[in-house]
């Protein structure tokens, strides 16, 4: 008996490295162990999932002809029969002469129908419970001896053991397809994403075109008035184009920074580099921004003098211009302060320019102090209420500078004030 214990083993081996679904397990299962037990045909039932206390056939070897297109709706309540009760009681059951045992007569015409008169049903436990059991029918009777019986529970255990692994792959499995399934949506709406931001910004860059056509028109024809082309005008009529004028030229600095950033998102904007001098160029943004408010102090420092370097300088003055607006905007006293110095020798890192804009106004808190250089965001509504402004400027500013090759930081206190530091390559 060794040697049949040493195939079966065997059989179930192959079985536990080839197959990887459950009815693929108990199918191989049976079809290699029912002849090497000299069985006539044999079942495996569990669990149905709709009714627990029913046992669903869910798999046969030999089963007779006659009664082969009845098995789809074969059902034994959990109790009833040999196999009923080896589930219940969560042992092996045997019966050596199903014909012998007036316990079992409701079993006797369909033993007659389907041709046998002994049978064993041993348990099927998986995952600590026993969902079904594996049932071996004979056509004589039969007595089991205690070397069968090892047997057939060796069959037993390494069939439920084949059997949880099978589940564990085909959980993989299904998990497996799912994560795949998801991932695949994942990147569908990231397209879609991105499809919808580069409209997004496409638009804004179209509208923001269309509506700075017109705008100069305004500031011309404004312009015009203004200085008397079209005839004198009285005092109330002069201020009242000087309002406009001044209410243009924000609406149109507004949307040229909607189109220079729509411009960068879309990687459209080019470099264009020229001799420039670092202090000229913060000379120039200041300029353009106009004098600070009243009770701020506004100075350049350059310990160093005068330092030339090659670079786009529409652009850096573009970011010093975003840096020095902010500045004045939210200091309502102290100062305002830019220092410019060189940074870095070829011995110690790569030479760099800095320009660093201090000030003394409200700070920004920790937590903040990233969501700035967001598009259209202010660290909250109130500011953009008492302060004006729609958001752009930093955001706008952290793109030129990473299209410069550089960098903008910030550092700042709450109630103390603000430093933002803006660096660019040294390329003399």
């Amino acid at each position: 008996m060794r040697q049949r214990e040493l195939e079966i083993a065997s059989e179930i081996a192959q079985a536990f490295l080839t197959a990887m679904r459950p009815l693929e397990v108990y199918r191989l299962a049976l079809a290699r162990v029912t002849p090497l037990v000299d069985a006539s045909f044999s079942s495996v039932f569990l669990r149905d999932r709709a009714d627990p206390s029913l046992l669903k056939l869910v798999c046969a070897q030999n089963w007779p002809q006659s009664s082969a297109r009845f098995l789809s709706q074969l059902r034994i309540r959990v109790g009833r029969g040999p196999t009923g009760r080896a589930v219940a009681e969560n042992r092996p059951v045997e019966v050596q002469d199903v014909f012998a045992d007036p316990a079992l007569r409701e079993w006797w015409d369909p033993a007659r129908e389907l041709g046998f008169t002994s049978l064993i049903s041993l348990p099927l436990a998986m995952d600590g419970e026993v969902s079904g059991a594996l049932s071996f029918y004979f056509v004589d009777a039969h007595t089991f001896e205690d070397h069968e019986r090892t047997l057939l529970s060796l069959v037993t255990r390494q069939l439920a053991a084949t059997v949880e692994r099978a589940h564990l792959i085909e959980k993989l499995q299904t998990a497996n397809a799912e994560l795949s399934r998801q991932k695949e949506e994942l990147e569908y709406r990231v397209r879609e994403a991105e499809l919808a931001k580069r409209l997004k910004t496409e638009f804004l860059a179209n509208i923001s075109h269309e509506l700075r056509t017109p705008l100069t028109s305004i500031l011309g024809y404004t312009f015009l008035l203004d200085a008397g082309h079209v005839g004198e005008l009285t005092t109330e009529q002069q201020t009242a184009v000087r309002k406009i004028d001044r209410a243009a030229t924000v609406l149109l600095r507004l949307i040229n920074d909607l189109l220079d950033l729509s411009q960068l998102t879309l990687g459209r904007t080019a470099l264009a580099e020229q001799e420039e001098e670092a202090v000229a160029l913060v000379r120039r943004a200041a300029d353009i921004v106009g004098p600070p408010p009243g009770g701020v102090e506004f100075r350049v420092e350059c310990p160093e003098g005068a330092i030339p370097l090659r670079v786009d300088g529409e652009k850096v003055a573009k970011v010093l211009e975003n840096l020095l607006s902010n500045a004045f905007k939210f200091t309502a006293k102290g100062e305002v302060v830019v220092t410019v110095r060189r940074l870095g020798t070829p011995e110690h890192g790569a030479p760099a320019v800095e320009w660093a804009v201090r000030d003394t106004g409200i700070g920004i808190r920790p937590e903040d102090q990233q969501a700035i250089f967001d598009e259209f965001r202010q660290v909250d509504g109130s500011s953009t209420r008492l302060y004006g402004g729609t958001g752009l400027g930093l955001a706008l500013s952290r793109r030129l500078a990473d299209l410069l090759g550089g960098e903008i930081r910030v550092s700042s206190e709450p109630a103390v004030g603000s430093t933002f530091t803006f660096r660019v390559p040294l390329r003399a």
